[in-house]
């Protein structure tokens, strides 16, 4: 009797050591749940990362056509105010008086038309 609750204790001692170990052997380790945070931090962040570059790309295209419109617009402006130029010397040179401007010149463009004595 002695010997059978003696194997009876080693047996349930070997299987509750058998569950503890299984138990151990499933989990993942401390560092290796890290590892794989880091991985799939870094992962999102070069994703993000590759937005915002791509987000700046546009952006930076942008400002490109944003400045050839502003030149194309400033070389007409001046294109144009130098032909009413010519075409207003002309008029004096034939002696004739060109017509006043139909309203004054407003304030927010004088600075841009300082060449234009109101």
């Amino acid at each position: 009797m002695l010997t059978a609750l003696s194997a009876l204790g080693v047996a349930i001692v070997t299987a509750i050591g058998g569950i503890v170990m299984a138990v151990i052997g499933r989990r993942q380790p401390r560092g290796q749940r890290r590892r794989d945070d880091f991985t799939t931090i870094v992962g999102e962040l070069r994703t993000s990362l590759t937005e915002v570059k791509t987000e700046l790309g546009n952006q930076k295209e942008q400002s490109e056509r944003d400045r050839a419109r502003i030149t194309a617009q400033d070389f007409a402006i001046r294109y144009l105010a130098g032909w009413a130029r010519s075409l207003v010397g002309y008029m004096r040179q034939q002696r004739l008086e060109p017509p006043p401007p139909p309203q004054p010149v407003p304030e927010e463009v004088r600075p841009f038309l300082h060449d234009i004595t109101p």
